[in-house]
């Protein structure tokens, strides 16, 4: 078929350098196009692919404040690039996201869970 497979992820994402910091959620991969979220963030993008290989870009927005906890995005809206591979079950980003001045690595892999 030559892409990443439409459908709903879960999520996990480590960020490195620049910052610490730790996510799961949920995102749903359509014809280019994605959204999630998890318990205190939503995200929109959208992306490429071909041949195994996908690149794109994320936007992270706030929807809720965290109790007791300060997130390494908290209060800003944070767009980054990724890039990455794939196969039918699985894919796996990296990239780096622009908080404020800082820039931050990570790493996220996804796991298909639906078809849609």
């Amino acid at each position: 078929m030559g892409g990443v497979r439409n459908g709903l992820y879960t999520v996990e994402t480590e960020m490195t350098d620049g910052g610490r910091g730790h996510a799961t959620g949920v995102i749903v991969l359509l014809d280019g196009k994605i959204a999630g979220g998890d318990a205190h963030f939503y995200y929109t993008g959208s992306y490429t692919a071909a041949d195994g290989k996908w690149r794109g870009e994320l936007t992270t927005f706030q929807h809720a404040k965290p109790v007791g906890v300060l997130p390494l995005f908290g209060g800003r809206e944070v767009t980054c690039g990724f890039s990455g591979i794939y196969s039918d079950d699985d894919a796996v980003v990296s990239g780096t996201a622009l908080v404020g001045k800082t820039s931050v690595q990570f790493q996220t892999r996804l796991k298909f869970r639906e078809a849609l």
